[in-house]
């Protein structure tokens, strides 16, 4: 085994440590969560290289590097994570199984027609704001997207009406210098009140390296991690 894949075994193991334990401190069994590795900037080999220690499912949150990085891995469950442009629906389809970050009519447009023409089923979480959890966006600059809370319904419904979609819940990030227990409790009554008009709309994707625990403990079905699977980043050029 290369230095590598030992170093990546090892944080697997830590991060899969890190959610049993939190799953047992919320009374849920493990098999509720389901670890999505975020790979961006990191190369092709470190996701063979965590496929092979059993991660089965992958986001990436820019379309190139998904198109670039997916047809190597297709026996993998492909996720989008980040904000997506409407004209590279049909790229993400093609490669994703999963879409997060749904945040307006029109994206849901695009993603229907992609998914139409690629003939498949799409599941869509709705990116919901959690803005009012945290500090003052326009202070700051930090914002972290999404629809309010108020307008999931609308949007969901559009998802769930449109060919080609699955609507599957709702994903969020928590605010930079919120209380994520805060913020994740407050998105778990948004995912109440969606699955009420829409029962299997059950997924709630929440947590990232930093809050998963939290996430966890406040329903979170799905935890994106990337830093504490791969390590620091490099920017892009």
């Amino acid at each position: 085994m290369s230095d590598r894949a030992a170093e990546l075994r090892a944080n697997l193991e830590q991060v899969q440590e890190r959610i049993e334990k939190a799953c047992q401190a919320a009374g849920r069994p493990r098999d509720e969560v389901t670890l999505v590795a975020i790979t961006k900037t990191f190369p092709i080999s470190d996701v063979r290289a965590l496929a092979d220690l059993g991660v089965t499912d992958v986001g990436e949150n820019r379309e190139q590097e998904l198109k670039e990085k997916a047809p190597d891995c297709p026996e993998l469950h492909w996720h989008f994570v980040g904000q997506l442009q409407s004209k590279k629906s049909r790229s993400v389809v093609r490669h994703a199984s999963v879409v997060h970050s749904v945040d307006r009519p029109s994206l849901v447009a695009a993603l229907s027609k992609a998914a139409v023409a690629e003939d498949k089923t799409v599941r869509c979480l709705i990116q919901v704001s959690l803005a009012a959890y945290g500090p003052d966006e326009a202070a700051t600059g930090a914002s972290r997207g999404g629809v309010e809370p108020a307008d999931v319904p609308g949007l969901a419904a559009a998802v769930a009406a449109a060919d080609g979609l699955e609507l599957g819940g709702v994903m969020a990030v928590a605010p930079l210098g919120a209380d994520p227990e805060e913020a994740f409790a407050g998105l778990r009554e948004v995912a109440s009140r969606l699955r009420s008009d829409h029962p299997g709309a059950d997924w709630i994707s929440a947590g990232m390296t930093g809050d998963l625990e939290a996430a966890i403990k406040h329903g979170a079905t799905h935890v994106r991690l990337g830093r504490a699977l791969l390590g620091t980043r490099t920017p892009l050029g």
